[in-house]
């Protein structure tokens, strides 16, 4: 019987997880099939419904339906409870477990890529939802502070103050006006905003605040280059784009669904990119 699974969200058509599960299914020859699932916020609830009622294994979350999911979860991991978000439902034995998958895609993208950051101090940039899945991957690095950047600096300082009790590293909530002067000391930058993605404004940073040796990570993967990591590139900095978190996050899920712990592979990043080329 085909396994059934999907991403649900508002809006949804521009998701790559189906090319991504869809890649996996055929690489292990696996029946099953995952698709787009488009439900405005206030349907979420009766489309979730609806999904346990056709023998759907579960689905992933995405925006905005992260907070209500974790809401209508029955129960949720550890992550998810210090994130108050959930990005993976999964139907079993007519309960509905809630999982926080983000945190583990953007550390273990940044370990492929850089390693651990035992003692070093790290810029992260914004203080919405996925600063919250951002935080806890770089506390689970070993980052020894980080600067919680936003535009409002008491938004960046609910967040430090919501998630700093889950953390060993000490959070440090400021506005993008501290930059030069946090910048200097940063061993890691990463960008959480939606800055630069699509249509969207880049942050607009001056890069020269950084030090030769730091890195730069945008989770936004489109366009996979933006011009922050443009930018950080054409200074001979470490880039890191959005397309690993992506991936990485995808691996507990597939496996929650389907039964199979997939691998990230160089394939199926190639046929990630090819998709978004393709989508111009």
């Amino acid at each position: 019987m085909t396994i059934k699974a999907g991403v649900i969200g508002w809006p949804v058509a521009h998701s790559l997880s189906p090319v991504l599960h869809g890649y996996w299914l055929k690489q292990y020859g696996i029946d099953g099939a995952y698709e787009k699932i488009a439900a405005a916020p206030r349907d979420f609830a009766a489309a979730i419904a609806r999904l346990r009622q056709e023998g759907y294994a579960g689905v992933n979350v995405t925006v905005p339906h992260k907070e209500a999911a974790f809401a209508l979860a029955g129960s949720n991991d550890a992550v998810a409870q210090s994130a108050g978000a959930t990005n993976l439902l999964v139907f079993h034995d007519g309960a509905v477990a809630g999982r926080n998958t983000d945190a583990y895609g953007l550390m273990a993208s940044l370990k492929s890529e850089i390693g651990t950051l035992d003692g070093k101090t790290v810029v992260l940039l914004g203080a919405g939802g996925a600063a919250r899945g951002a935080l806890l991957s770089l506390d689970q690095l070993g980052a020894s502070v980080i600067h919680l950047l936003a535009r409002d600096r008491a938004r960046a300082g609910a967040l430090a103050a919501a998630l700093s009790p889950h953390m060993k590293t000490k959070v440090l909530p400021g506005t993008l006006a501290d930059w030069n002067a946090v910048a200097r000391a940063a061993a890691l930058i990463v960008n959480s905003t939606s800055a630069g993605m699509g249509d969207n404004a880049p942050l607009g940073l001056d890069l020269s605040a950084l030090p030769p040796g730091a890195a730069v990570c945008d989770i936004v993967y489109h366009p996979l280059e933006t011009a922050l990591l443009r930018d950080a590139k054409a200074r001979g900095h470490r880039t890191i784009d959005g397309l690993g978190m992506l991936m990485h996050q995808a691996v507990p899920s597939f496996e929650a669904f389907f039964g199979t712990r997939p691998e990230v592979t160089p394939g199926l990043r190639a046929a990630l990119v090819r998709e978004l080329e393709n989508r111009g």
